[in-house]
C-alpha cells in the first residue's frame, strides 16, 4: 500500500489497520450523516469538534462525502471500479452503510424537501407583535396535513382578541421574511454597510467582493437544509415585528458581515 490511509485506519507492514482513536469519529461521523443527512451541517460540526484529514487540514463536505463513500470503511478494496473483500477490518457495518447511500443517492433538492416538514421554526426568538409581545411557535394536525403558526404570548395568556394580530400562519411569515433577506443583495446601502464591515476585519476585501457573495443567497437558499436555513436566519435577522399595517425586519450588519466571509471562503454550501 501507498498514499495516505483512510481516516480512521493507519498502515503497519504495509496492511490496514484500524485507528482505534479515529475509528471512534468515523462512527459518529457515519450516525450523525444518518440523523441530519446534510454534509454542509455535519462539516460544520465536525469542525466544531476540532477534527482534521490524515494531512492536518480541514475536513469540507467534499472530503465527508468521499469518506461516506469510501467502501474500505466496510472491509472493502475497490481496484479498477470493481469491489472486493478486503484484509483489513471493517469500521462501519453494512446495515448502517446502505442506509447512508439510500440518502446519499438522493438529490440534495429532494432531501431538503424531505426534511422540511421537520425544520425547527424559523422564527423562533425572532418574531414580536404589535405590544411587543412575543410570538411562539406551534401547530396542529388534520389528518395527514399539518398545519404550523406563531401565536401572541398575549392571546395565550389573555385568550383570543387579547391582540390586534393574535395568530399567523408560520409558512407565509417565513416566506415573506425570507424574501427580504434574498433582496438583500439587490440594495446597494445594505451592499455597502456589509463591505465597510468586513473589510475591518479583512483589508483586501471589495465592495465587488461583498456584492457577490450576498448574491450567492438567493439562488442557493432553496438547496440549503432547514437546519441551515435556521442558522442563517438567527445570523442575518435581528428582530422581526409584525403589526396590522405591514411586516419590519431588523437585520445585523455583523451577521451579514460574517455571512459574506463565510461565502467568499466557500464555507456555506447547498444540501449536500
Amino acid at each position: 500500500m501507498c498514499g495516505v490511509p483512510p481516516f480512521g485506519y493507519r498502515v503497519e507492514n504495509r496492511k490496514l489497520l484500524v485507528d482505534k482513536d479515529n475509528a471512534v469519529h468515523v462512527r459518529w461521523i457515519f450516525a450523525r450523516f444518518l440523523e441530519i443527512g446534510s454534509c454542509t451541517e455535519l462539516a460544520r460540526e465536525v469542525g466544531m469538534r476540532g477534527l482534521r484529514t490524515p494531512r492536518g487540514n480541514r475536513i469540507d463536505k467534499k472530503y465527508l462525502y468521499r469518506m461516506l463513500s469510501n467502501r474500505a470503511y466496510i472491509g472493502e478494496a475497490v481496484h479498477k471500479g470493481e469491489s472486493y473483500p478486503g484484509e483489513h477490518d471493517a469500521i462501519i457495518d453494512r446495515e448502517k452503510w446502505d442506509r447512508v447511500h439510500a440518502i446519499l443517492q438522493e438529490s440534495p433538492r429532494k432531501r431538503a424537501a424531505r426534511t422540511r416538514a421537520a425544520t425547527p421554526a424559523l422564527l423562533k426568538g425572532l418574531l414580536f407583535g404589535p405590544d411587543g409581545a412575543a410570538f411562539s411557535p406551534t401547530h396542529t394536525r388534520k389528518g395527514d396535513r399539518l398545519y404550523r403558526y406563531y401565536v401572541s404570548q398575549t392571546v395565550l395568556k389573555h385568550g383570543a382578541g387579547a391582540c390586534p394580530v393574535g395568530r399567523v400562519p408560520a409558512g407565509d411569515i417565513e416566506a415573506a421574511v425570507v424574501d427580504k433577506l434574498r433582496t438583500v443583495s439587490c440594495q446597494p446601502e445594505i451592499v455597502a454597510g456589509t463591505w465597510k464591515a468586513a473589510r475591518a476585519h479583512a483589508d483586501g476585501i471589495t465592495e465587488a467582493d461583498a456584492r457577490a457573495a450576498l448574491q450567492q443567497l438567493d439562488p442557493l437558499w432553496d438547496e440549503l437544509f432547514p437546519a441551515e436555513q435556521s442558522r442563517i436566519v438567527a445570523l442575518l435577522v435581528e428582530r422581526v415585528d409584525i403589526g396590522t399595517d405591514g411586516l419590519n425586519v431588523r437585520l445585523r450588519v455583523d451577521g451579514l458581515r460574517g455571512l459574506s466571509r463565510e461565502m467568499l471562503a466557500g464555507e456555506m454550501g447547498a444540501a449536500v
